[in-house]
This record gives C-alpha cells, structure tokens and sequence, in this order.
C-alpha cells in the first residue's frame, strides 16, 4: 500500500505543476498575437488555464487516493504527462502554423509539412490513452476503504 507521505507528496507536486501552468498560461497569453497560428496560441492559452486548474484540485484530492506505490506513480506521471502533450501539441502547431490534420478547427487552413503533422499527431494522440488510464486509476483509487477494526 502507498505511503499517506507518498501520496500527499505527489498531490503537493500536482499542486505545484497546476499553478506552473497557470503561470505558463499567464505569460503565453502575452505571446498569442506571435504564434504563426493566433488562433492556436489562444486554444493552447485556454487549454493550459483548464488543465492548470483542474491539477489542483487533483493535487488536494490525491492524498485520499487508495492506491497503491505502483499504482499511484502511474497514474500521477500520466497525468502530469498528457496535461503537457496536449499543451505542447498546440504550442508546437501554433508556432510552426501547422495542425490543420489534427486539430482543424483550431488551426483553420494552416498546414504543416509532412513531418510537422506528423510530429503534433504523435505528440497529441500520446495525450489521450494516458490521460484516460490516469482517470481511470483515479476513479479505482476513490473507492471506499475497507474499514479497519
């Protein structure tokens, strides 16, 4: 079973990586009138502002996780992970002025090269699995405890 000072220290970390990307999210909006894709900066502005506030309350939720060491890591590194691929997938297609294969209504017409989409699909496909096994573990952790006599 994981230690209550593990999972509180990962739940600490979750809190710390929320209030990173609001931060993130403070300072890239300054920057969205230079993406090559404006439309793009601001969806990964928005998408950073939602992810940032979602991790903290995680971050307080995740002391009471019944999980596992194991369990628990996975879950909080895919967490943490498929928060910033998703971000980085519309930051990338924002500077490069790509994305439009997997993500048209953000980019609009703006296509990439071959290796470019290429990059933003694997970056942004990578996001999904690991953000639902995350969820999913979350979930499973949330169960009651058995009570201890």
């Amino acid at each position: 079973m994981n230690t209550p000072a593990g999972l509180s220290r990962q739940g600490h970390r979750l809190l710390q990586v929320g209030v990173a990307l609001l931060l993130f999210t403070s300072f890239e909006g300054f920057a969205i009138p230079y993406f090559t894709v404006p439309r793009l900066g601001l969806s990964a502005h928005s998408l950073s502002a939602l992810l940032g506030v979602l991790l903290l309350p995680m971050g307080l939720l995740w002391p009471r996780l019944n999980l596992g060491a194991t369990t628990s890591r996975i879950a909080f590194c895919f967490l943490v992970y498929s928060a910033l691929a998703i971000i980085a997938a519309y930051v990338m297609a924002g500077f490069w002025g790509a994305g439009n294969s997997i993500m048209p209504l953000a980019a609009g017409s703006a296509h990439g090269s071959v290796v470019q989409e290429a990059a933003i699909k694997i970056v942004a496909y990578s996001s999904a699995p690991t953000g639902i096994i995350s969820f999913v573990l979350i979930l499973w952790g949330l169960r009651i405890r058995a009570v201890e006599s």
